[in-house]
């Protein structure tokens, strides 16, 4: 099973559960989801197991369109 959180920027962080939030990321205010998540994308588990962690931004980002 996997803990998500977001923070004010639309960032998501991604832990295995259990573990506590990353000193790297420690610095934003993050909010634990209410939902659980039994089951993540391959390339997320991998994040997870590698690093300890995954970090997402969930931004729109601006394309011109002409």
């Amino acid at each position: 099973m996997f803990d998500i959180y977001r923070n004010d920027k639309r960032d998501v962080l991604v832990l295995s559960r259990g573990s506590a939030i990353p000193v790297l990321s420690s610095s934003h205010k993050w909010r634990k989801s209410r939902q659980r998540v039994f089951k993540v994308s391959d390339e997320i588990k991998s994040a997870v197991e590698r690093q300890g962690y995954y970090v997402r931004s969930l931004r729109a980002s601006k394309k011109r369109v002409i």
